[in-house]
């Protein structure tokens, strides 16, 4: 096998090197066409100046690419103990430029491992932590956060649900969260074979810009209105806010939305005003 473009090996030779037979349990799915690492790269570029944390390198196709296009340092966070001399000889091959933590991004701190000047969050994430390690970024607080934009792989699926507008489908709890704080779009969509093993669905790429204009509101209190009106998407809200163990009505009238409404037809506006509604509710004796 002949070296690819940066001089490292082929990620194929890494693997096999390395024993790196992707885990079930811990989500993997490595990616190895490097025409489609470098495509991600360059969406979540320019990269001149930036510091990038990466979740879940494995074998480090994307840590590669992301590193080729000048990202001036990469965070790389895995929990696979077989990834990290993988991992550190691509540090040496860029000394100075790649930091490995060996750590499970579901309960690292991620903030005080980043420097100052802007940092941007690129991963193919492992698929069974991809939502809530989301979620956990877009409940940052002091929000605009210290990431300045987040460019992540998921299922397509999940994706179209993330970036799903009211009055569709697939719109729900998490287009709710992500639209309330980002502004959220699919870049292209990843075919099952550019990864190994191939999963049996296509993956998107999705970019996440965080609003400095987000509207002011409790977060977990959003989730809570909206875990109630989207379990009961088929009933009127006035009946599926009843979960909420409050009188839905005034909280509804506050808000300026119709009772007879259904979640599916409230902007994130919407829910974010029947959210301050019930906090307020909350408030009173």
């Amino acid at each position: 096998m002949s070296a690819a473009p940066d001089g490292l090996p082929p990620l194929r030779e890494v693997i096999a090197k390395h024993s790196l037979s992707a885990k079930k349990s811990l989500g993997q799915n490595f990616l190895l066409d490097l025409n489609l690492t470098g495509r991600i790269a360059r969406a979540a570029g320019p990269l001149d100046g930036v510091t990038v944390v990466e979740v879940g390198p494995g074998p480090g196709g994307l840590t590669r690419a992301l590193l080729a296009h000048g990202a001036r340092r990469v965070i790389a966070v895995e929990r696979d103990e077989r990834a990290i001399a993988a991992l550190d000889e691509i540090s040496q091959h860029y000394p100075n430029r790649l930091d490995v933590i060996s750590a499970d991004a579901m309960t690292l701190d991620l903030k005080p491992h980043a420097a100052a000047g802007p940092v941007r969050i690129v991963a193919n994430l492992p698929y069974n932590i991809a939502t809530a390690l989301l979620v956990s970024w877009l409940s940052t607080e002091p929000w605009p956060p210290w990431f300045d934009r987040l460019v992540l792989m998921f299922q397509r699926e999940v994706a179209e649900r993330i970036v799903a507008p009211p009055g569709s489908k697939d719109y729900g709890r998490l287009s709710v969260l992500a639209g309330w704080r980002t502004r959220a779009k699919i870049l292209f969509d990843v075919h099952p074979s550019a990864f190994v093993p191939p999963p049996k669905v296509t993956s998107s790429v999705v970019e996440f810009v965080p609003r400095a204009d987000a509207l002011e509101c409790d977060r977990a209190l959003l989730e809570r209105v909206t875990a109630a009106a989207f379990g009961q998407r088929r009933k009127m809200l006035r009946q599926s806010l009843k979960s909420l163990d409050t009188d839905p009505f005034p909280l509804l009238e506050a808000a300026g939305i119709d009772p007879t409404q259904r979640a599916e037809e409230i902007s994130v506006e919407g829910f974010v005003a029947l959210t301050r509604a019930f906090a307020n509710a909350r408030m009173k004796p």
